[in-house]
């Protein structure tokens, strides 16, 4: 190696200093401890956390109740299915209301953790051209659950009670003749042993109007909407007049309607979820996790009395 180089080298040398050590990052620092998860595990650690981000604590709170209250009823339910799915019977929950009032998406939290095996959604098309020539209640026996099996119908047989002769999709004969069919159809579910409760939703003509609005504005959801939906606000009063004449002609004592009030869908969510469960006999019901109790003031027993409001 010539001198010439190694005096390079020396020069570089003299000129370069040593890094200097980096700095310690604390061990917490852009990580979460086990201290931090364990307050935001806690009311007070994660009301800090939301006050500290100015969020609407209220509204945060509330939906985390309602959480916390909805897995306690699904562990319910999930008791519930076991006992039918053991014993053989058969549990049938028909859904109705108005458009837009949150049948489906309190049919979702109904099924969310049941064994799919035993718990099945009924939701049928627009019959087929077969079909419209069958006895109207045939392909909804079809449907109808077997030995150990729950089914949420998401709409029934009961299209043909309002929607059908609202829209046009029936005579007024049909109609009548279903109106008069219907009890008896019922009663021979009763009588066969098919547990059936009948839920209908009921929601006000502005909060309608609102959640139509949301699912045109959301990408997510504009799927939802259909040309009956568009009609459901222009028609309002008519769908009124058939509903009530479908209460009145269809509540019996054998398969009474329950009115569940879905202006709010938290608690028409929760409340018609303690309904079937205060109404259907399972194992473990005397030491429930919540409790099962609807409130009154959310889920009642259709009376011939009262005036239906929508609300």
């Amino acid at each position: 190696m010539s001198a010439a180089t190694n005096e390079k080298r020396e020069r570089a040398g003299s000129v370069l200093e040593p890094a200097a050590p980096r700095a310690k990052t604390p061990a917490s620092e852009g990580h979460l401890t086990a201290q931090d998860l364990a307050a935001l595990n806690s009311k007070s650690g994660l009301l800090k956390m939301l006050q500290a981000k100015r969020v609407n604590t209220t509204s945060v709170l509330k939906t985390l109740a309602y959480e916390a209250d909805l897995k306690k009823l699904q562990m319910e339910l999930v008791k519930l299915q076991r006992t039918v799915q053991l014993s053989g019977r058969r549990v049938a929950v028909v859904f109705e209301g108005r458009d837009a009032a949150g049948k489906g998406g309190a049919i979702r939290r109904f099924i969310e953790h049941l064994n799919p095996r035993t718990a099945r959604v009924v939701a049928l098309p627009k019959p087929t051209e077969v079909q419209q020539g069958q006895w109207y209640f045939q392909r909804y026996i079809e449907a109808l659950p077997n030995p150990g099996e729950i089914c949420f119908f998401d709409r029934s047989w009961y299209n043909r009670a309002v929607v059908e002769p609202v829209m046009g999709f029936c005579t007024e004969s049909q109609h009548r003749l279903f109106l008069q069919q219907v009890p008896e159809f019922e009663h021979m579910l009763y009588e066969d042993g098919v547990e059936l409760i009948k839920f209908w939703f009921s929601i006000s003509k502005t909060e309608q109007a609102r959640r139509f609005s949301s699912r045109r504005n959301n990408p997510l959801k504009q799927w939802k909407i259909s040309p009956v939906d568009e009609e459901a606000q222009a028609r309002w009063d008519v769908y009124t007049r058939y509903k009530e004449e479908m209460f009145g002609r269809t509540h019996t004592s054998f398969s009474p309607w329950i009115i569940v009030r879905a202006n709010s869908k938290q608690r028409a969510r929760l409340e018609s979820i303690r309904h079937v469960l205060t109404t259907l006999p399972y194992d473990g019901k005397d030491s429930p996790k919540t409790d099962i109790r609807p409130d009154p003031r959310v889920v009642r027993r259709f009376h011939r009395s009262s005036r239906q409001i929508d609300d």
